[in-house]
């Protein structure tokens, strides 16, 4: 019986070592992809649209009557708002979030945004609700905040604004990328940039990649589209040159 109960002992103390090693090497990769990456500085990028570095992701604000609407809630709560403080917005004049997925690097700063609706695809809720996740044990969450779900090419107006919602699976099964006034399209991680061109984002933190591919096709056919905003490497200002081929 003591054996029994030894040898148990020991099979669980590998199995917890080999889970501690697992994540132990996948913090160390995630933060040696992160550091590829390279998201805009804060600032007034173009026209009303507003850009906030939050370490390796952008956070993106377009002003409409005095008010905002955001594209992602950031990766922390003191880099948004030192963002927002060196901009001069008030957190409280930002009216939406538009999620582009739940991952935590684009919503642990969403509690700065008390009065904002959230809206996110209706196939990333299961990212949220326990239905999937990265990891077994571990869901995304979004605080315990209410939001309105988005079926693919639903249109939100709002500060007389038009955000077309198009769902782009992929990085995550309901990772949703929006066009505003059909010129301004934000991807969030549906896809890179690399000199001037598009590319498929980072395989290593995708769920999916094969059909994330897929998905890009469904961005390089919008016909009045001029800009193309990442989360992750920054944006262009030339669509049909970063599409072209």
């Amino acid at each position: 019986m003591k054996k029994m109960i030894k040898k148990t002992l020991w099979g669980l103390a590998i199995v917890i070592v080999l889970i501690v090693a697992l994540f132990v090497w996948y913090g160390i990769k995630a933060s040696s992809e992160t550091k590829k990456m390279s998201p805009v500085e804060t600032s007034q990028i173009v026209d009303s649209i507003y850009s906030i570095k939050d370490s390796f992701v952008n956070i993106y604000l377009i002003n409409s009557d005095h008010n905002y609407i955001a594209i992602d809630g950031g990766n922390s709560i003191v880099g948004v708002k030192e963002g927002l403080d060196q901009l001069k917005i008030n957190p409280e004049s930002v009216v939406a979030v538009f999620l582009t997925h739940t991952d935590g690097d684009h919503v642990n700063a969403l509690s700065l945004f008390p009065n904002a609706s959230i809206y996110l695809s209706k196939e990333e809720e299961q990212m949220i609700n326990g239905e999937k996740s990265r990891f077994a044990f571990f869901g995304n969450s979004i605080s315990g905040r209410t939001y309105t779900t988005l079926e693919d090419n639903q249109i939100v107006n709002m500060l007389n604004l038009k955000v077309q919602g198009i769902l782009v699976p992929g990085h995550t099964p309901g990772s949703m990328s929006y066009l505003i006034n059909g010129k301004y399209l934000f991807t969030g991680d549906a896809l890179g940039l690399k000199d001037g061109k598009i590319c498929g984002f980072n395989e290593f933190f995708n769920m999916d990649t094969k059909t994330a591919l897929q998905s890009m096709r469904k961005l390089m056919t919008l016909e009045n589209a001029e800009y193309i905003f990442t989360a992750h490497h920054g944006f262009t200002n030339s669509y049909r040159t970063a599409v072209n081929k």
